[in-house]
């Protein structure tokens, strides 16, 4: 059977993975994907507090109680309204891509970690934490942009490196 515009009507299975997809997309999660970019909020408001800190050293404490979140985590912890679809999505993305994102976010969270840890020092000058936020932010942008990309699907690359062989290259190693 086909409908006047040539067209076959969808099987069950189709509807199912077309219904998804719509809630998906509802949720704010890419439907390709299976991820959602609400995720990296966390890494960004992380930058931004660092852009803060050259202007307003009041934030340091702010950024110094930044802590790590793994993706469930976030959720988990979130008041996202579709918090449990966007777990069980990241549960059954592509596995390839999720490590992908995975590796990005430990990484992110190596640089923030290592940032954090080099500004708690009370005696650190202004000038010195300006610095180190300046260094953490130019680091920590394009890895925001690739988990972006990686997450809306705009990315083909599923095999991402290593922390290790990233902050490596961070550092010019």
């Amino acid at each position: 059977m086909k409908y006047q515009d040539g067209t076959a009507p969808l099987q069950a299975s189709e509807w199912a993975l077309d219904a998804e997809k719509s809630v998906l997309a509802d949720a704010h999660i890419n439907p390709d994907t299976g991820l959602a970019t609400d995720y990296l909020n966390r890494f960004s408001e992380a930058v931004m507090l660092l852009d803060m800190l050259s202007s307003a050293p009041e934030f340091r404490p702010d950024f110094l109680a930044w802590e790590p979140m793994s993706y469930r985590e976030h959720f988990r912890l979130s008041h996202f309204k579709t918090r449990d679809v966007a777990i069980a999505a990241y549960d059954r993305a592509d596995p390839d891509i999720r490590n992908g994102l995975d590796t990005l976010a430990v990484t992110m969270t190596i640089v923030l970690e290592a940032t954090r840890a080099a500004m708690e020092d009370a005696d650190r000058r202004p000038e010195t934490i300006a610095a180190l936020a300046g260094n953490a932010i130019d680091w920590l942008k394009p890895l925001i942009a690739r988990a972006g990309a990686l997450i809306n699907g705009e990315s083909n690359e599923k095999n991402t490196l290593t922390p290790q062989e990233l902050v490596d290259r961070l550092m010019k190693r």
